[in-house]
């Protein structure tokens, strides 16, 4: 591996929390894009044990599409490797922006 591969890398494990939404691009490809859900949990300044879910928007492409229309429903647990990236667009005259974790490698667990 590289290392410009190392800067930019994410692991999580998770859920499929939304129905994947399939794009076809001018040139024939397709994307697939969906949520993640994942759970962290921590200690508030009591001690107490308490839980924050996060959701993240991930992005498919070439032969994970299969993968995701097979087997990626609402709820299976899924562990996902790929990398942050991160788009802009305007919007009622406002610049957004949007990261989303680009899927190198899934597996559906």
């Amino acid at each position: 591996m590289q290392i410009n591969n190392i800067m930019n890398h994410v692991n999580l494990i998770g859920k499929v929390s939304s129905e994947p939404q399939y794009i076809e691009l001018k040139t024939g490809r397709k994307i697939a894009t969906f949520t993640m859900s994942t759970k962290e949990m921590y200690l508030d300044a009591e001690g107490n044990t308490k839980t924050r879910n996060n959701w993240h928007l991930l992005t498919c492409w070439g032969r994970w599409i299969k993968v995701i229309e097979e087997l990626g429903e609402v709820g299976s647990d899924l562990a996902v490797e790929g990398k942050l990236v991160s788009r802009f667009y305007n919007s009622k005259g406002a610049r957004k922006i949007i990261s989303e974790i680009e899927v190198n490698d899934l597996i559906i667990l």
